[in-house]
């Protein structure tokens, strides 16, 4: 049986980390300003370019306006956000933001 986890990127490599107890949250850093909702996320994403590209039920696409080859998915439902769809925002954002424990 697989142990629980998920997946991260640290100093460059992807690994599996064990389920943590604590809460994650992810910050826009120039503002230090936790994003608290999918309307806060996508005002300082579009700021640095992005724009919706796809949208359902469940998820919400963005893509870079001049480069539309990245996306970066989050649930609609921000409840739902987890630390692999904020590492990905992170990744692909790099000095605009980061995620920490709550």
């Amino acid at each position: 049986m697989a142990a629980g986890g998920v997946w991260v990127f640290k100093n460059g490599v992807m690994e599996l980390e064990p389920e943590a107890t604590s809460r994650k949250a992810l910050v826009y850093v120039p503002a230090n300003e936790t994003m608290r909702s999918l309307q806060a996320l996508e005002r300082r994403l579009g700021a640095l370019g992005w724009e919706r590209y796809y949208e359902d039920r469940a998820i919400v696409q963005l893509h870079k306006r001049d480069d539309g080859v990245d996306l970066v998915s989050v649930p609609r439902d921000f409840s739902r956000l987890r630390s692999t769809h904020m590492y990905d925002v992170v990744v692909k954002n790099r000095n605009h933001f980061k995620v920490v424990d709550l």
